[in-house]
């Protein structure tokens, strides 16, 4: 026996389709507009797998970082040492895709990648940044808080005509 559908059958069946297929296919929405925009950073710590010590809390960072909705970057950020500030600039394109970022910049020595995680939370504009070290394991935490958002602008009025 042969079961014959109708296309309006096969029409409606089809309308199901994303229901019925496995949630996993589903691909991880995209940021929130709120994602892009400019970043202080506010903490930054180590964590080296072929230490015993426990994570390095880097003190003094400074500095900031931008994204911008057409996938660049600019990151000026500044660390004090033992014989004063030290100063990391990169200007780049970053792409994200699902929890998980890559940078791509040249510095002084050519071309470089960076890869890492990142955990943005819209309510609080704070966003976390895991940057994957050598060797395999080691990595550094970078926390960052969005600038506050500008406050909304009163529209100018107009004048009344007498």
């Amino acid at each position: 026996m042969t079961l014959q559908l109708s296309p309006r059958v096969l029409v409606a069946f089809a309308g199901l389709l994303p229901v019925l297929l496995p949630a996993a296919r589903a691909q991880t929405p995209a940021p929130p507009p709120s994602f892009y925009t400019t970043y202080t950073y506010a903490a930054y710590t180590v964590y080296d797998t072929t230490s015993t010590d426990p994570p390095t809390r880097v003190g003094g960072v400074g500095g900031w970082l931008i994204f911008r909705p057409n996938g660049t970057y600019e990151k000026r950020l500044s660390i004090s040492g033992r014989n004063g500030p030290m100063f990391f600039r990169q200007d780049g394109t970053f792409t994200l895709k699902g929890d998980s970022i890559r940078f791509a910049f040249s510095d002084l020595k050519g071309p470089d990648v960076q890869r890492g995680t990142f955990r943005f939370d819209p309510a609080t504009r704070h966003l976390s940044l895991t940057i994957l070290g050598y060797p395999t394991g080691n990595r550094g935490v970078y926390e960052l808080d969005a600038a506050p958002a500008p406050a909304p602008q009163p529209k100018p009025r107009r004048a009344r005509r007498k």
